[in-house]
């Protein structure tokens, strides 16, 4: 049963962590070498990092939230520290308001590697340097709910257990598997040797319209999706197997990553059987 302990003093010294000034990239390495913390914002994102087997270390919750999915979550927690104080308060020693209810420190594990993750995946996302939190949770989102079995991002994509990109998601980061690529660029052969073949979103003269039918029937296929800005390297464009475009209308040239993967991946999503 968790310990449940009224914050009396913002400056206590157990919050330290949450009053770090350390920046989350830094906190990926909060236990070097082994794998550092991560912040789950929210009791949903709380619990689906809890079901995906996530351990949990300690949490800060509101008083006037300690019913409902946030009481779920602190049962579920186990004998962990669980922090309490008002809004006000909770806003004081994290440097922001919590949006719902509570926040924990979980321990990150250890990723596996591409070829793990690909055995078996029929539709595979992948990411090049996605650098924005809410994307990237976004991208997540719509990965769970469209049938992608896995996720790779190159190293320069922010980081999936990101806080902001953990509730953009609703927790579905915890839901479908990731992994680092071990490149930004020249990735795609290595896709290739894992029996995927790749379809590149961009915008170029020589595509196919993502409604080819071909496309939906391919057996395993990698969708690449890439940086907000400047989109997929010509690399990865020349490498990829087709270059893929979404039809657009009324002089709009593009959609923002994020709208983009959920169309991509609703239209080229695998038949199941």
């Amino acid at each position: 049963m968790a310990d449940l302990i009224r914050i009396t003093d913002t400056q206590m010294t157990e919050l330290s962590i949450f009053r770090s000034s350390l920046s989350e990239p830094a906190f990926l390495h909060y236990y070097e070498p082994e794998p550092g913390v991560f912040f789950a914002e929210s009791p949903r994102v709380i619990l689906r990092a809890l079901d995906a087997g996530y351990r949990p270390l300690m949490m800060i919750s509101q008083e006037e939230e300690l019913g409902g999915e946030t009481g779920e979550a602190i049962r579920r927690c186990g004998e962990i520290p669980v922090y309490v104080g008002s809004d006000d308060i909770t806003a004081q020693v994290l440097g922001f308001r919590l949006i719902r209810g509570a926040i924990c420190v979980m321990r990150r594990r250890a990723l596996p590697p591409a070829a793990e993750l690909c055995r078996g995946a029929e539709r595979v996302a992948v990411l090049e340097n996605v650098v924005n939190p809410a994307n990237v949770g976004a991208i997540f989102r719509s990965a769970a709910a469209l049938d992608m079995d896995a996720v790779l991002l190159t190293p320069s994509c922010s980081d999936p257990l990101y806080r902001r990109s953990t509730r953009v998601s609703m927790g579905t980061v915890f839901q479908v598997p990731w992994t680092y690529l071990p490149s930004d660029t020249g990735y795609v052969p290595l896709l290739r040797e894992l029996g995927l073949r790749s379809a590149a979103l961009a915008l170029c003269e020589d595509t196919v319209s993502i409604e080819e039918p071909f496309l939906r029937e391919t057996d395993r296929l990698a969708v690449i999706l890439g940086t907000e800005g400047e989109g997929l390297s010509e690399g990865t464009i020349r490498d990829s197997d087709y270059t893929v475009k979404i039809p657009m209308s009324h002089g709009v040239d593009s959609l923002n990553v994020a709208a983009a993967s959920a169309v991509a991946f609703w239209q080229l999503r695998k038949k199941r059987k």
